[in-house]
């Protein structure tokens, strides 16, 4: 199983939601990364989407234990997101949480970082 995580949101080092801990507590940081696509304000949240075209940047984690991290942040992101593959733009795969409907235009984050909209 792909043992890395892309992350952009409240998943990210700067947080300390349960899971962000947990994360930080279960994967080692492979540094800085970024992905083609953008994000939007959900809500206090971010969403990741492949359109429009852009860059988001985030940070790439290496799982512990895939498998068990990630049935627990699958269950923690629920039904609005879908857990995929994703190309970095270093070319490596890794997954990532692509919220599951498109956000309206209006609520795109332009700078691609959620840490510094």
């Amino acid at each position: 199983m792909l043992d890395f995580l892309f992350v952009y949101g409240t998943l990210r080092s700067e947080f300390e939601n349960p899971y962000a801990r947990r994360l930080r507590a279960e994967a080692r940081p492979a540094g800085p990364a970024t992905v083609l696509g953008s994000i939007f304000r959900i809500a206090h949240y971010p969403g990741y989407r492949p359109e429009p075209a852009g860059e988001v940047d985030g940070e790439l984690w290496q799982l512990n234990d895939p498998e068990t991290t990630l049935a627990a942040l699958d269950a923690w992101e629920g039904p609005e997101y879908v857990r995929e593959q994703v190309r970095l733009t270093s070319g490596q795969t890794a997954w990532i949480y692509r919220f599951a409907t498109q956000p309206s235009e209006g609520a795109r984050i332009a700078s691609g970082n959620f840490c510094a909209p």
